[in-house]
């Protein structure tokens, strides 16, 4: 096999049917949206109707989806948009430790501008705890932000308690869904969410483009001085194209969710109980009931994540250490500090996230290689040898 791809939580192949859906709009109907004339008239169309798409997906009004250039400008919009849009109210936020760095960079720069935030433990497998977040919420408490489901261990948050919560106590409720949507069934009115953040090569779609939902009358600044796009909350000329791809990818998501998860959920299972059988000395991370179906992270002891990388990739398959955003870093994850694993584990953590495109043979290959490879790098460690020799003399 040339190239196996297994990092459909980084980013997913774009769905011949989204690009068929954008190419006219790169091509023949070229115009501004802003413009009155019929070309920019169609393409102002597309975008409302691409609008529609998403509010009837999450259960909203059209007027409270804003397109974006994706997930994390969402994020940073949401976040810092209702902060200083509740900033006579109170500026203390609360969120987790092992949010997306879209929301934990945000938060700490918040932090230097007078905010006060406050970041939730979470237990080993990754889940909010419920009465310490119950605990932070002060007077001057204005937002909560918990991701929907983590990038790295898939773990799926509860959303719903903690939107009861949020309300209860008259506090917003956003929640960074990058990873959630086109996974699981949203709607923001059953589970009392204020604000959502969306990115469309999560679920099919092109890259360079996402959405953000704040519900009616929720106060927020704008994120872009200029013109008048966005209901006069981001200015400048709309991606007209990826917001098309992005309608088409989230209808075309929804319409065969249940199909693609079952199929999905039961490659990654079956590739779990394989490793789990083959390979000795790993612990999968994550909760294996309430979480992401294509999503497993294993940590493989006595090794280190980006060898198993390299190595994986000239066998031409792809995977992650965790989240793509940080791979650059030489720092183990912070997600899996943050449920407990210790520097050594945490380094030799390997993400598999497996999408509609995936085959069994594709999954019988990666198994079959990350055995032989598991197996010679950790002959070649000093840490397995050590190991071996401690077993010997017990």
């Amino acid at each position: 096999m040339d190239t196996v791809y297994f990092d459909n939580s980084a980013t997913t192949k774009t769905d011949e049917e989204v690009v068929k859906a954008m190419l006219p709009y790169l091509s023949e109907s070229y115009g501004n949206p802003s413009s009155i004339y019929k070309i920019g008239r169609d393409n102002k169309k597309a975008i409302e109707d691409a609008r529609q798409i998403v509010a009837q997906t999450l259960n909203c009004d059209s007027k409270e989806i804003y397109f974006t250039a994706g997930g994390s400008e969402s994020d940073n919009t949401a976040i810092r948009g209702i902060a200083y849009g509740y900033k006579s109210k109170g500026n203390h936020i609360i969120t987790s430790k092992i949010e997306h760095p879209a929301v934990l960079e945000t938060c700490k720069q918040l932090e230097k501008e007078g905010f006060e935030v406050t970041y939730l433990n979470v237990n080993e497998n990754g889940i909010v705890d419920l009465e310490e977040l119950k605990k932070s919420i002060k007077p001057t408490t204005t937002l909560i932000t918990i991701m929907f489901a983590n990038n790295e261990i898939g773990t799926i948050e509860p959303i719903k308690e903690i939107g009861e919560i949020a309300k209860v106590n008259n506090v917003l409720f956003h929640t960074d869904a990058v990873q959630a949507v086109g996974s699981v069934r949203i709607d923001v009115k059953k589970l009392n969410i204020d604000s959502l953040s969306m990115s469309a090569h999560k679920f099919y779609g092109p890259k360079g483009v996402g959405a953000l939902y704040v519900r009616q009358r929720v106060k927020f600044e704008k994120f872009v001085n200029g013109g008048h796009q966005e209901r006069n909350k981001r200015a400048g000329t709309e991606n007209v194209p990826g917001i098309v791809g992005l309608g088409k990818a989230l209808e075309i998501a929804y319409r065969d969710l249940d199909e693609h998860n079952k199929k999905i959920k039961e490659l990654r299972d079956y590739f779990v109980e394989s490793i789990k059988e083959k390979i000795p000395y790993i612990k999968i991370n994550g909760d294996m009931e309430k979480r992401l179906p294509g999503n497993s992270n294993i940590s493989f002891r006595f090794i280190e994540g980006e060898g198993l990388l390299l190595n994986l990739d000239l066998k031409g398959i792809c995977a992650s250490s965790g989240s793509a955003c940080t791979s650059g870093s030489l720092d183990p994850s912070h997600v899996l500090l943050a449920i407990g694993l210790p520097h050594e584990i945490a380094h030799g953590s390997l993400r598999i996230s497996i999408g509609k495109y995936n085959t069994k043979e594709e999954v019988d290959y990666l198994i079959e290689n990350l055995v032989e490879i598991v197996s010679r790098l950790r002959e070649m460690s000093p840490l397995w040898e050590e190991f071996l020799e401690k077993e010997e003399k017990k």
